[in-house]
């Protein structure tokens, strides 16, 4: 009876653990469109704007997709501008749960809510908000909160509701207003650092140069990690006035990605990534580590927490570090752990002949590279 009732105990914990890994691994939000080929097109842009990951982020959210139809109006008014669509699906999520219930119950005529646009900070007042109504023929209805915003798009159906976590509803026309698609020309790399805390910084990327390769990069994609002005005096670091000019502008661009990721994105990243100093036989690459909400950069020498997201606008994204990012290709391994006893790794080399010989470990080679003299 014992066994059969610890049998019965370990079962049901297998259950519960089951039951709740669908909580634990949250949204994923490219996936569950994946399973409606009509929406093939809004589900490609959300992948390559990285939106999807904003919203997988999310707790609660309402989605608004559109078919391939509409989705293609959405992209010739942005005028094929990867930046312009990213703004467009960003303000195609409201960040509250929204099912046809839920709306038809809502008292206002015109109910305000609130979208990743909005809070992304790059909207003009309210003009990244979104309006619900009902209207008198019975259909539901979203328009841009931009006085005199008309009802253009109405609900087509609700796709897939996941009671007060996620609502995906397909809408008949994209939402749209004035200076949706409008992008900036330049952004002021250098006095966004200085904001963050980042002024030795900004002035290495300046004098070297590496500024321009910055903001050219701007326009395709760029994730910039920048050290705070305490990083260059912390123990350990360079001395980055006695680096050669060509190894500190390979440092600078060690601290960058050819690519836009935000928090969320570098969240769901189990690889080494690409840097603007990347080679192809992939050398200065850099690890991301995540536990929980804390991303962690491995350089292979030593290890960075991303401190604060300070600035994300359209392909751009910028995040302040601890401590300076040091490639191992310019500066060596970092300290390895200790082995542990009888399994150091090394092989066994046998001294004399027949039985009884003696064994001793041939020590590990050690690889050479080239180092730069830290403090």
């Amino acid at each position: 009876m014992a066994a059969a009732a610890q049998r019965l105990v370990a079962a049901v914990v297998v259950l519960v653990a089951c039951l709740a890994l669908p909580a634990a691994r949250g949204l994923n939000i490219t996936a569950m469109l994946n399973g409606y080929p009509d929406y093939k097109m809004f589900n490609k842009y959300l992948s390559e704007t990285k939106v999807c990951d904003e919203i997988n982020a999310r707790e609660s959210i309402t989605l608004l997709v559109l078919g391939d139809g509409p989705m293609s109006t959405l992209v010739l008014d942005a005028d094929q501008s990867l930046a312009g669509i990213k703004n467009a699906l960003r303000l195609h999520a409201i960040l509250d749960y929204f099912d046809p219930k839920k709306i038809r119950g809502l008292p206002d005529a015109d109910t305000m809510t609130d979208t990743l646009y909005q809070a992304g900070g790059d909207a003009a007042g309210k003009m990244g908000n979104v309006k619900i109504s009902t209207l008198d023929t019975g259909k539901i209805a979203f328009a841009s909160a931009n006085p005199g915003g008309k009802y253009e798009a109405t609900m087509v159906k609700a796709i897939k509701q996941m009671p007060y976590k996620l609502s995906i509803m397909e809408i008949s026309a994209p939402i749209e207003f004035d200076g949706l698609f409008d992008t900036p020309s330049a952004t002021n790399l250098t006095r966004l650092l200085e904001k963050a805390g980042c002024k030795r910084f900004a002035s290495l990327i300046t004098s070297t140069g590496v500024l321009k390769t910055f903001e050219d990069a701007m326009d395709k994609g760029l994730t910039l990690f920048a050290p705070n002005d305490d990083a260059f005096d912390a123990k350990g670091a360079p001395d980055v006035k006695k680096m050669p000019s060509a190894d500190l502008v390979t440092l600078l661009k060690y601290h960058a990605l050819p690519s836009y990721n935000p928090k969320p994105t570098l969240k769901t990243v189990s690889r080494a990534m690409r840097t603007l100093a990347s080679t192809a036989s992939g050398k200065y690459n850099i690890t991301v580590d995540t536990r929980g909400d804390a991303v962690t950069l491995n350089t292979g020498v030593d290890k960075s927490r991303v401190a604060a997201t300070r600035h994300r606008r359209h392909a751009g994204v910028l995040h302040t570090v601890d401590n300076l990012l040091m490639p191992v290709e310019l500066f060596g391994e970092g300290p390895a752990a200790a082995p542990s006893p009888g399994r150091s790794g090394a092989r066994p080399v046998a001294v004399g002949r027949g039985r009884g010989l003696r064994r001793r470990r041939r020590r590990p080679t050690r690889r050479r590279s080239r180092r730069i003299t830290r403090k």
